[in-house]
């Protein structure tokens, strides 16, 4: 076997890697500084795309987690960047929130509900019966359907939300029209966020707590991947995947001085 070429590049996970909601997981602010301190590039990554990456490095702040705004990527901004590459200064309907409206913009995109090219689903904590009515029509009548992310739900205090993949799947019953997915486990995620950094898949490591997200993407980019058992994946249901990480820890504590032995 070949020796595994030297880590340039760290692509982390934010949620059940850094933080549990507003909860910073122990070693987390150690690591990012310990990133940032050795001029590595890294970004962090999140499915969630109802914030901006100013509003996440602001709400990992209030964790004690310092991320700066350039290094945080997310499904929205994947979508955005996919669709400046697909059909350049297009438009169309969001149901979403700022973080997928803001990104849209940048790229000069124009938000509308007159014939637009795609319907793009994304994150919101307030989908509307309306909005969805309006995508599904729109839909209906030729507009390509894209959706930020598959995962079908999501944490919070007073326990599981409905998520992007939950809202899609009832447009698809309603259209019969499945959703082209962008983030994670769309390893387009990660050749995005490569692409961002300009590095190479050889020299990266996703670290991530899903191994139906996290786990499949990078692998699927041909990344070494790092699953951490702070999150959402179980010491014991690793073995029932057909497909296994490079690394298994217990935290993101456990990675150290990211001098990592890959055995």
């Amino acid at each position: 076997m070949t020796t595994p070429r030297p880590v340039d590049t760290w692509l982390i996970d934010m949620d059940g890697v850094l933080v549990h909601e507003e909860t910073p997981i122990p070693g987390a602010p150690e690591f990012v500084e310990a990133l940032k301190s050795s001029g590595l590039s890294f970004l962090v990554l999140t499915n969630n795309s109802i914030f901006t990456p100013r509003d996440l490095r602001a709400r990992l702040l209030g964790s004690g987690i310092d991320v700066p705004e350039k290094a945080i990527w997310t499904s929205a901004l994947a979508t955005a960047q996919f669709l400046d590459d697909q059909r350049p200064g297009g438009t169309a309907y969001v149901v979403g929130e700022a973080g997928m409206t803001t990104a849209l913009h940048e790229i000069g995109y124009v938000m509308t509900d007159r014939d637009p090219d795609y319907v793009i689903l994304g994150e919101t904590r307030t989908y509307s019966f309306e909005a969805i009515t309006k995508a599904i029509r729109l839909i209906e009548n030729g507009a390509r359907f894209l959706a930020t992310n598959p995962d079908p739900s999501g944490p919070s205090p007073q326990g599981t939300l409905p998520a992007t993949g939950s809202v899609a799947a009832l447009v698809t019953t309603a259209t019969g029209r499945q959703p082209y997915y962008i983030g994670k486990p769309n390893p387009l995620m990660m050749r995005s966020a490569l692409n961002q950094l300009e590095a190479h898949s050889e020299a990266t490591v996703m670290v991530g707590d899903r191994m139906d997200t996290d786990v499949v993407s990078g692998l699927e980019a041909g990344l070494r991947t790092i699953l951490v058992l702070s999150g959402s994946t179980a010491k014991d249901q690793v073995g029932r995947f057909p497909y296994r990480p490079t690394l298994v820890i217990d935290s993101i504590a456990d990675i150290g001085d990211l001098q990592v032995d890959w055995g």
